[in-house]
C-alpha cells in the first residue's frame, strides 16, 4: 500500500519505519523545516551545546521492547534527572523526599517518623478529594501545598487548583528516604547525540520518503490508500466544531558563561515569579563539557491559533468538545489519528512510541485481514 504520514515526529517515524519495513510505500509529510517534532534538538553554534529546541525531553520507560527499539538507533547515555524548585527564598530538591521534608520544616526525621508527621499536616477532613487543590491539602497540608505547588500550579495552567481535577495529582510524588532521581523507570537515559539524529536514523529507510515544509492538503486523502495523522485532531476538520483548548510555552533563551544554576531544571514555585522554570540545557548531557551554557526561561500561557499546543487542558468543557471531534473522526474513511495531537493526550515519548508500534502493527493486521483500520487505535476519550 501507499501511505501517506502526516508529522515527522516520533509517531510518524515510527509507524512509518514499522510499514517500510514490511514492504509499504511510505509518503511523510511536515509543515516543520526539521524532524522530530517538539523533540527536535540542535547544537548551538556558539557554545557547542545540545539544545532541546522545544523544551527539555527526557527517555525514561519501564517498557523493555520500547528501551530496545529507541537504543537500536542511537547510542545512549545513562542520565539521571533531578529538578530542584526555588521557593520562599529557599531551595528544594524534587519530588518531595526525606531532605525535602526535613529541610523544610528544619527536623531530622527518618522514613517512619516523617510519614507521621506529614499526616499531622495534611487535612484528614478531607475524605474524597475532588480537585487538586484538596488533593493536595489531603495528602501534604498547606504549607507544602502553598510552597510547591499552588503557584506553580496557577502558573502552569493559568487557573485556580480548585478548578482542576484531583486526577491530576492522583500519585502525589513524595518519597520517604533522600532518593531525588525524578523518575522510577527502569531504563533512563538521552541519546548520545540527542533526539534528531535518532529519528532520523529511523527514517534512514528505502521505503520511506519525507518532506519537509510542506502543509498537509486533506484534499489529497484519495491519492494514499491510507492517513495516519499526528497533527491536531480539531486542526484536521479545520477547527469546525471550536478549538480545544491547550495551553503552549513560551521560551526567553539567553546564554552565559560556566555553570548558570548548577542543575538541569529549576522551578519556581513562588506566583510572583512569571516564568514556571529555567532550564539549564547543558545539563542534560552531562558526559560533555562546555565553557558557555545555553538556558531558558519558560512561561506557560493560553494557546493561541498561531501558537504551538503543548499540554491538553482536558476540563469538562474540552471533553465534551474532544466527543464531538472523535465521531467526526470515526466517519471519515481512510485516516487513523496518532500521537499526542491527534488524541488530545498528553503523552511522554516512551508512550508515543509503544502506541505508535502497536498502531502500526494494527494496520498490518488488517491490511492482511482486508478489514478497515479504525480512526483511533486508542481512544481519546
Amino acid at each position: 500500500m501507499h501511505v501517506l504520514l502526516v508529522g515527522a515526529g516520533l509517531s510518524g517515524a515510527v509507524i512509518g519505519r514499522c510499514l517500510a519495513e514490511q514492504g509499504h510505500k511510505i509518503t511523510i509529510v511536515d509543515g516543520r523545516p526539521h524532524i522530530g517534532g517538539n523533540c527536535h534538538t540542535q547544537r548551538d553554534d556558539k557554545t557547542g551545546v545540545m539544545v532541546h529546541v522545544y523544551g527539555p525531553h527526557i527517555f525514561h520507560t519501564d517498557d523493555e521492547e520500547v528501551w530496545n527499539y529507541v537504543t537500536s538507533f542511537a547510542r545512549f547515555q545513562p542520565y539521571k534527572h533531578r529538578v530542584m524548585t526555588t521557593s520562599q527564598e529557599a531551595v528544594y530538591s524534587l519530588p518531595i523526599n526525606l531532605h525535602t521534608i526535613n529541610q523544610f520544616y528544619g527536623k531530622t526525621l527518618r522514613p517512619d517518623e516523617a510519614r507521621a508527621f506529614l499526616e499531622t499536616q495534611a487535612d484528614t477532613s478531607i475524605t474524597d478529594p475532588q480537585s487538586f487543590e484538596e488533593q493536595a491539602l489531603r495528602f501534604v497540608g498547606p504549607a507544602f501545598y502553598e510552597a510547591f505547588f499552588k503557584g506553580y500550579t496557577e502558573k502552569q495552567w493559568g487557573c485556580s487548583p480548585t478548578d482542576l481535577p484531583a486526577a491530576i495529582l492522583k500519585r502525589l510524588p513524595v518519597r520517604f528516604n533522600y532518593d531525588d532521581n525524578y523518575f522510577f523507570h527502569r531504563f533512563q537515559g538521552m541519546p548520545e547525540q540527542g533526539y534528531t539524529p535518532m529519528i532520523e536514523a529511523i527514517l534512514d529507510h528505502p521505503g520511506i520518503t519525507v518532506h519537509l515544509d510542506t502543509m498537509f492538503d486533506p484534499a489529497a486523502i484519495s491519492d494514499y490508500d491510507h492517513v495516519f495523522y499526528s497533527g491536531p485532531l480539531d486542526g484536521y476538520f479545520d477547527y469546525r466544531l471550536g478549538r480545544l483548548g491547550y495551553r503552549t510555552l513560551d521560551f526567553e533563551r539567553f546564554t552565559d558563561q560556566g555553570d548558570y544554576q548548577g542543575c538541569a531544571v529549576m522551578n519556581y514555585g513562588d506566583r510572583d515569579t512569571p516564568y514556571t522554570r529555567i532550564t539549564e540545557h547543558k545539563h542534560f548531557s552531562p558526559w560533555e563539557s562546555h565553557e558557555g551554557t545555553v538556558c531558558y526561561r519558560e512561561y506557560s500561557r493560553e494557546c493561541g491559533p498561531a501558537d504551538i499546543p503543548y499540554y491538553p487542558i482536558r476540563l469538562v468543557k474540552e471533553k465534551a468538545l474532544l466527543a464531538d471531534y472523535v465521531a467526526l473522526a470515526e466517519a471519515t474513511p481512510r485516516i487513523t489519528f496518532v500521537g499526542r495531537l491527534g488524541t488530545y493526550r498528553y503523552l511522554d515519548m516512551d508512550v508515543t512510541i509503544r502506541e505508535a508500534l502497536d498502531t502500526a502493527r494494527m494496520f498490518l493486521t488488517h491490511a492482511t485481514e482486508g478489514s478497515a483500520m479504525p480512526a483511533f487505535a486508542i481512544s481519546p476519550l
